[in-house]
C-alpha cells in the first residue's frame, strides 16, 4: 500500500522595483494584492501587519540600500499550514538591495537612526513589533543584502 500526499501549495511572488519611493509603493500595492488572492484579505489584521513589514522593508532600501541604477527585489512567500500547525500558514518577506555594507540595526533610542540624524529608525521598531521573526543576510547570488520577516497566519 502506497501512502500518497495531498498537494500542497505555496504561493510566491518575485519582482524587481525601481528603487525609488515611486517603487516602493508599487511593491507595497503588489504585496496587497497577492495577499488578497492568496487568501489573507483586505482589512484583516494579518493583511495590515504584513503589508506594514513589507512597505517598511521596501521604504529603507530605497532609502538606505539604494545604488544608483539598481534595483531592489521583492520575494513573498505563503507556505502552507502542516498537520502539525494546520490553521497557520507563514508569510516570508525579503527585500534585497545591492548596499551589503549598510545593515539594518535597530535604534538604541526613539530618535536614533542608521546616520544619527535623529529622522528616522522607527520603521524597524514596528518590523520588530509586528514581525514573528526577522533579520538580514549577505545576498547570494550578488552584492548587497537580504532583509527578512516573517509573520504566522492564524
Amino acid at each position: 500500500m502506497t501512502a500518497t500526499q495531498s498537494p500542497v501549495t505555496v504561493h510566491r511572488f518575485t519582482m524587481r522595483f525601481s528603487s525609488t519611493p515611486r517603487g516602493a509603493r508599487l511593491a507595497r500595492r503588489m504585496c496587497e494584492h497577492c495577499l488578497d488572492a492568496w487568501g489573507v484579505p483586505y482589512d484583516s489584521e494579518p493583511h495590515d501587519a504584513v503589508t506594514l513589514v513589507a512597505a517598511e522593508l521596501c521604504a529603507n532600501a530605497v532609502r538606505h540600500g539604494h545604488v544608483a541604477g539598481r534595483d531592489f527585489r521583492l520575494r513573498l512567500t505563503v507556505t502552507p499550514a502542516t498537520p502539525a500547525t494546520p490553521a497557520t500558514r507563514t508569510v516570508r518577506i525579503e527585500v534585497t538591495d545591492t548596499r551589503g555594507e549598510r545593515v539594518p540595526r535597530l535604534p538604541t533610542t526613539t530618535t536614533d537612526d542608521a546616520e544619527g540624524e535623529g529622522e528616522g529608525g522607527r520603521g524597524l521598531l514596528l518590523v520588530e513589533a509586528l514581525a514573528d521573526r526577522w533579520g538580514c543576510a549577505p545576498r547570494p547570488d550578488g552584492p548587497g543584502k537580504t532583509v527578512w520577516a516573517e509573520y504566522t497566519v492564524g
